[in-house]
């Protein structure tokens, strides 16, 4: 009777097992393809992010403001938040006006899912403070991105403050 039991059962079983083995497969190429194009979203925001810094090491306001979307929001240390991109081109305005201003950021991480994604790191600045004497400042970043219909990523929410101490 085992015997019987065991030839009624197996076929069936390795059906099963055969079934498993390939939605395995099949299950487990997809995050491979996903995270690898998860992997490159990531690395393309880490590169606009440094296009960003060196757009911003040119001092023109209209090019660092390009890399917002048009709903962007912009929350700038010790200031009001800065709604949509002609608001974020002002901030960054004001900070060109003074021309010892400089800014430098690095990417340090960046992620991405789908159509969005975000960039955090550090960046560098410095001023002439208004005792004549050089202010440098060091702080840290969060902007989140979203991918535009067109293809393209742009900044959606962009934070930075300084370190205190």
């Amino acid at each position: 009777m085992n015997r019987i039991s065991v030839g009624k059962y197996v076929p069936g079983l390795f059906s099963v097992l055969a079934a498993a083995g390939a939605l395995a497969v099949l299950v487990s190429a997809f995050p491979i393809e996903g995270g690898a194009h998860i992997e490159a979203d990531a690395k393309a925001l880490a590169q606009l992010d440094d296009d960003w810094s060196k757009a911003a090491a040119t001092r023109d306001a209209e090019r660092v403001a390009s890399f917002y979307a048009d709903d962007a929001i912009a929350y700038p240390p010790s200031e009001p938040i800065a709604i949509g991109r002609a608001a974020a081109k002002k901030v960054w305005a004001s900070y060109f006006a003074d021309p010892t201003f400089s800014i430098s950021w690095k990417t340090v991480h960046a992620e991405a899912s789908g159509d969005l994604g975000f960039t955090a790191g550090t960046y560098e600045d410095s001023f002439k403070g208004p005792d004549g004497k050089l202010v440098e400042e060091k702080g840290k970043y969060v902007c989140t991105w979203k991918k535009q219909k067109d293809g393209t990523w742009k900044a959606t929410h962009d934070i930075w403050n300084t370190d205190a101490k």
